[in-house]
């Protein structure tokens, strides 16, 4: 038997979109970005097994060079789409569902209830982890619901960014730390 994968599906507009309209209010600043590769750590250090880190992005007409670069230079394997409707929202339900098929572990970096169904046809299967990664409390409702879905926070699970980020979040009485507010 083969060693299992974990698959690190990244809607990057939605984290994107998330990051720059819900939690910082404008577009974000490239040193406001995640840092791709502390999502690749966390994955790999978290279940420990090799991760593959796919990255769907939606295009026009030319590929964004620098972009697909910089995530190849991560070790993300670009998805570059295009063609009407949501392109990357049917690219990754589709790799979701090619996964159902595989003996693989999957996180989605998403915040979108469009794949609930798959990721919940993915938690069908008891010996398969599944995971959200993202800003916690933006997660769907329905993909709260999957059942045995794992959930890791972008900024403070994963370390994805290089200074704290202005979010209103509910906090652990454990985990508080009052001077994080001072």
């Amino acid at each position: 038997m083969s060693e299992r994968t974990t698959y690190l599906l990244v809607d990057g507009e939605n984290i994107d979109a998330t990051l720059g309209g819900s939690v910082l209010g404008r577009k974000p600043h490239p040193e406001e970005r995640p840092r791709w590769p502390k999502l690749l750590e966390m994955a790999q250090s978290r279940w420990q097994q090799p991760t593959k880190g796919l990255f769907f992005l939606a295009v026009e007409d030319s590929l964004p060079v620098g972009f697909v670069q910089a995530l190849l230079a991560m070790d993300y394997r670009p998805i570059p789409l295009r063609g009407s409707g949501k392109v990357v929202d049917i690219a990754i339900q589709r790799t979701a569902e090619a996964l159902i098929e595989r003996a693989d572990d999957v996180m989605l970096v998403s915040h979108d209830a469009d794949f609930a169904p798959q990721m919940r046809a993915l938690a069908e299967d008891p010996t398969r982890r599944v995971a959200l990664v993202g800003f916690q409390e933006f997660f769907a409702t329905e993909l709260r619901a999957v059942p045995g879905i794992e959930m890791f926070d972008l900024e403070h699970d994963a370390g994805a960014f290089m200074k704290a980020l202005p979010r209103v979040r509910i906090i652990d009485i454990d985990a508080f730390d009052p001077y994080e507010f001072l």
